[in-house]
């Protein structure tokens, strides 16, 4: 995944919402039953059909649950590889904290030319390994602060 490639998620607005909404609690339905594939028609006599594979039909209704919910999604492929600024959106820092991260070898990135590219599956590693680390700190201050019966 590249800047120029990929697009910011678009939050669906009310209507969108409410279709995504409803889309999602009808195919949910299908899921204990979608181990064969799913047949979409179009109202127009059947004339089109798609089918999808049961991990499609699992990963509609996770997109559509979240556009009910009101929020963007975007989907990356697991073996993209991401500039800096992506992985600095996605963490929600500045892009030279992200290098920063890199240089410490904190996170891991390939050179491309002059150019940093951060695995996705590296990005979501480190990610999980911060939480938890941030977790745990944010869970030392509260004992700390029972403690002092503050």
């Amino acid at each position: 995944m590249t800047a120029t490639h990929s697009r910011p998620p678009q939050l669906p607005g009310k209507d969108e919402q409410a279709q995504a909404k409803e889309a999602s609690r009808q195919l949910a339905r299908l899921l204990p039953a979608a181990d064969q594939p799913l047949r979409l028609v179009t109202a127009d006599n059947h004339r089109d059909m798609v089918s999808l594979p049961p991990s499609a039909l699992r990963l509609l209704v996770d997109i559509l649950t979240q556009l009910g919910q009101g929020r963007g999604v975007t989907l990356v492929p697991g073996k993209a590889e991401l500039t800096t600024q992506e992985a600095a959106d996605y963490l929600n820092v500045s892009r030279p904290y992200v290098i920063k991260l890199i240089e410490n070898r904190k996170l891991d990135a390939r050179l491309v030319g002059t150019h940093r590219r951060i695995a996705f599956e590296d990005l979501l590693r480190f990610d999980e390994k911060d939480r938890k680390l941030r977790r745990a700190a944010l869970d030392k201050l509260v004992a700390i602060d029972r403690d002092l019966g503050l």
